[in-house]
């Protein structure tokens, strides 16, 4: 029955309506990780807590955004996230409002773009590299990557999900019989 939970979940959500837009990190967003999930979870955990690497780094920050708009949008409908609590969704998306007003991204675009341009950016790319559909004063956007202004509710996001992630992982380890999936995708 635990293994057919996630199932039950998905066919659920689609007799409601149409699933959010989904995200996928390119792939070499985090070259080496056996799980790109995972390890974006743990990088966003401590960038966002510790904004002071990001100083000065216009490409370090647009990965850590781009990695935060992933998880914002497959946390709520992975398969593999079905045990995280809701509240950590709900962070997730009150941190996108905020890390979107604070860059002047389009409140209503689709996570991939978002991604694949901040992407662009992590690849060298400036200003240029932001299209104006989703950032309307794309060298304004660029600069705020290099001086991010404060995320609070960006890092209390992060911080959660990362919790969230080991609490599933210390369930999957104690429970009887160790079924929980824990995030591994089982």
């Amino acid at each position: 029955m635990r293994r057919f939970m996630p199932f039950c979940l998905v066919v659920g959500l689609a007799a409601c309506g149409p699933l959010p837009p989904t995200a996928s990190l390119p792939p070499d967003a985090v070259l080496g990780s056996g799980d790109p999930t995972r390890t974006t979870i743990l990088r966003s955990a401590y960038v966002f807590n510790a904004p002071a690497v990001l100083a000065g780094q216009p490409g370090e920050a647009a990965r850590a955004l781009a990695g935060m708009e992933y998880l914002a949008a497959e946390i709520p409908v992975g398969p593999r996230w079905v045990e995280f609590q809701p509240q950590v969704t709900f962070g997730l998306q009150r941190a996108r409002t905020e890390w979107r007003e604070a860059l002047g991204i389009a409140p209503d675009a689709l996570p991939q773009p978002v991604v694949d341009s901040l992407y662009a950016v992590v690849r060298g790319g400036g200003a240029e590299a932001l299209p104006q559909a989703l950032y309307p004063q794309p060298a304004t956007t660029f600069a705020r990557l290099g001086a991010l202004p404060p995320l609070p509710h960006t890092a209390l996001a992060a911080a959660e999900t990362q919790q969230e992630l080991n609490r599933i992982d210390f369930v999957g380890r104690t429970s009887p019989g160790g079924d929980s999936a824990g995030g591994r995708g089982q």
